[in-house]
């Protein structure tokens, strides 16, 4: 799946509002703080399989209205809260659509087993060495 800015900015809604934290008055005055909104049910980048995929695990990152919601108030400009709560959300979407390798079950290998062998009957060795004869 090949996601881009350009194509999701079709299917995505922009809510905006003031934001707290820095910013002195102009906190007061500008809406800078973004809310990105996306539905997986209404977006045509997805096939049926990746949107059940995505509705699964991206479970807990849905609203009471099914969308997908990434709140951005870190800058103080509303247009590089945009660009970062997009970022946020194409990272969101590839982490949801990554699929593991699967593990291929391997054996030991024969001189790899020996070798293990050798190595514990060498250490036991060591250690009866250590010990005292005690009913001499």
């Amino acid at each position: 799946m090949n996601l881009n800015k350009e194509s999701l900015q079709k299917t995505i809604t922009y809510k905006t509002s003031r934001s707290g934290g820095k910013g002195g008055q102009n906190v007061n005055k500008v809406s800078s703080k973004v809310e990105l909104l996306f539905s997986i049910d209404d977006s045509i980048l997805f096939t049926d399989e990746e949107k059940a995929l995505l509705k699964d695990k991206l479970q807990s990152r849905f609203n009471k209205d099914g969308y997908i919601q990434v709140i951005c108030d870190e800058e103080r400009s509303q247009y590089l809260n945009k660009e970062k709560a997009i970022e946020r959300l194409i990272i969101l979407l590839k982490n949801a659509l990554h699929k593991p390798k699967v593990r291929k079950s391997t054996r030991v290998s024969k001189a790899a087993k020996a070798a293990r062998l050798e190595n514990k009957r060498l250490n036991a060795a060591k250690k009866e060495g250590r010990r005292g004869k005690f009913d001499e």
